[in-house]
């Protein structure tokens, strides 16, 4: 094997690996996380639709009531994944703000700014366009973190998510990064055939 050979194939191998560890991040927990770069983000009303709420699932030990406006939408120990609730309609543009309410500790948690939350840390990130049409929120539920998001994650309907930070959605950021390890590759073939 050539030594230009050998190098493209440690170029491939690298991106390759590089790709599968995105991907095992990803996919590492059994229900949707919303992704970072999303923490403090609103979510928004998008039309005079009702917005139905769908319970995705959790990972966390203490009991956790997820609350709009006071009223009970679902708890993350006792509500089936995949049951959903009709919150109603709101006018377009309005900021809904859930709150999860923690039994253990007494703390509730807010979506949006860090400012809304006893411990000044944002609690939730707020992912736009998760599934068409849908917007998936995943809350943290301790005091000063640990900020991964898992304690509970639900997503609706009708809403968008709104604030001074996005990132790309997981499967564009997949075919970015790829495309941008092809690019690496044909370039170092470039240099090594000029060579």
């Amino acid at each position: 094997m050539s030594i230009i050979s050998a190098k493209m194939t440690q170029a491939f191998v690298r991106v390759a690996a590089a790709t599968t560890l995105i991907m095992f991040a990803m996919g590492a927990s059994a229900f949707p996380i919303a992704p970072p770069g999303t923490e403090g983000l609103k979510v928004i009303v998008g039309s005079t639709s009702n917005v139905i709420a769908t319970y995705v699932g959790n990972s966390a030990a203490y009991s956790n009531d997820l609350r709009l406006n006071g009223n009970f939408i679902f708890n993350n120990h006792t509500t089936a994944v995949g049951a959903t609730a009709d919150l109603g309609s709101f006018a377009p543009g309005t900021e809904l703000i859930f709150e999860l309410f923690v039994h253990d500790t007494v703390n509730s948690f807010f979506t949006g700014p860090a400012s809304r939350n006893p411990d000044s840390n944002t609690h939730a990130r707020v992912q736009a366009n998760w599934q068409p049409g849908e917007t998936l929120v995943s809350f943290e539920d301790l005091f000063n973190g640990p900020f991964e998001f898992n304690d509970l994650s639900f997503s609706f309907t009708n809403t968008t998510a709104s604030g001074p930070t996005s990132v790309p959605e997981p499967n564009s950021l997949l075919l970015m990064l790829g495309g941008l390890g092809l690019i690496g590759l044909i370039a170092r073939l470039r240099t090594a055939r000029s060579m």
